[in-house]
């Protein structure tokens, strides 16, 4: 019998972590490296399936937590890729995230110059609480205490249905010192355990097999990355998940630590980040795949992506020219300029401020997905490094060599 997940390597990246590959999966082939789409609850906000497959998306990530409540619906319909009725590869977080930002209130990855404002909730104004167990937390949409822990979250994503779940694993901030990532982390490692026990119970309760990635953790430590990058290469996943709080200038060197010691032959997703110096210095070492809410979320707030940077929308109002003249997208196709789009946003009329998000949405989630394609063609042509730093050059409109990354993404 033909496997129904695994990994093929096309081409590597000379002298670099990186490469070029297709992830076969029950519901379709994903050629990386790619860019997911995220759509939270079954479906990416203010776009169809239809959408999606006009820019060339390749599969869509869902939040295991937050589909939940009508995961027994999922399963009745035959898993989130027909409920969705996007009917091709899905992937499913494990709603660790989204209990543990209730205890800390804290992203995963922010600049340099924010470190000094980073301080954890105080522990009795915690939503979330860890112990050895899962983690108890109390559910601001349902407004009711709730619990979640390894075997919760299996349950949940194996009724749901997706073709790539995420273990469960603790989260940690950029507030939370060395000792405590250490523990943190050692309790991530048995919860990956108790996630592959639990999860092989049901991974073919829908009929297919569904894949798990291992998540790592370990912050910002090179022993700490290290070390359960070679205990997770280990435990039988199909794949990993490469996650936590670290600053965005520590991110290549983290991934390279990680990549180092995980098996080649297994799929690596980085998780939450969109940048396009992100995506470029993730593919160099080693990741394989991308998500993050970002494209749609700044597109309905005006933030768009042109090759030569982001444009705040609001500023070209007398504008009749396209929002990107090289781009492929629907919306520049099909002849919007800027000036229409900024009246569809400020419309006082529902229907047309719809129509805008649409729009903006499906331009800015295009120019990820292009990045990533574009990326793997250089790849797959020994041109990836020139690639790389042309893109990075025009983009953020200075030398590759002197880019500060966050400090070039608000130059407004």
């Amino acid at each position: 019998m033909a496997k129904e997940f695994y990994f093929e390597i096309t081409k590597r990246i000379p002298n670099q972590l990186g490469r070029a590959g297709i992830i076969h999966t029950p519901h379709g082939n994903i050629k990386t490296p790619a860019f997911i789409a995220v759509g939270t609850k079954g479906e990416v906000k203010f776009l169809t399936p239809e959408d999606l497959k006009s820019i060339n998306a390749q599969a869509m990530l869902s939040n295991g937590y937050h589909l939940q409540n009508i995961k027994e619906e999922i399963a009745t319909a035959g898993g989130l890729a027909k409920y969705s009725k996007w009917n091709g590869p899905t992937i499913t977080d494990s709603g660790g995230f989204q209990v543990m930002s209730l205890g800390s209130g804290l992203g995963k990855v922010v600049s340099m110059e924010r470190e000094k404002e980073i301080k954890n909730t105080e522990k009795k104004d915690r939503l979330a609480h860890v112990s050895e167990n899962g983690v108890n937390f109390y559910d601001p949409i349902l407004e009711k205490e709730d619990f979640i822990g390894p075997e919760e979250s299996m349950q949940i994503q194996c009724k749901i249905g997706a073709d790539i779940h995420m273990a469960f694993d603790e989260l940690t901030s950029l507030a939370d010192d060395y000792e405590y990532n250490k523990e943190a982390l050692a309790r991530t490692e048995r919860w990956a355990l108790r996630s592959l026990e639990e999860h092989k119970k049901h991974c073919r309760d829908l009929g297919y097999y569904q894949a798990l990635y291992g998540v790592l953790q370990g912050g910002r430590w090179e022993d700490l990355r290290r070390s359960t990058a070679k205990k997770m290469a280990q435990m039988k996943f199909d794949g990993y998940g490469l996650g936590g709080a670290f600053l965005k200038e520590d991110l290549g060197k983290i991934l390279q630590w990680c990549c180092e010691e995980l098996p080649e032959d297994k799929p690596r997703h980085l998780l939450g980040l969109s940048r396009p110096d992100d995506i470029l210095i993730g593919i160099s070492m080693g990741a394989d795949t991308f998500d993050c809410v970002a494209p749609t979320r700044e597109a309905r707030h005006g933030r768009i992506y042109t090759k030569t940077g982001y444009i705040k929308l609001s500023k070209f109002k007398n504008d009749n020219t396209p929002l990107d003249k090289n781009c492929d997208c629907p919306t520049c196709q099909a002849g919007w300029t800027r000036k229409e789009l900024i009246a569809l946003m400020k419309s006082e009329k529902t229907e047309e401020r719809i129509k805008y998000f649409n729009l903006a949405s499906l331009h800015n989630l295009r120019f990820i997905i292009r990045l990533t394609e574009e990326a793997r063609e250089a790849i797959l042509n020994n041109k990836f490094e020139e690639y790389k730093n042309n893109f990075l050059k025009t983009y953020y409109q200075t030398e590759t060599s002197k880019l500060t990354n966050q400090n070039n993404y608000d130059k407004m």
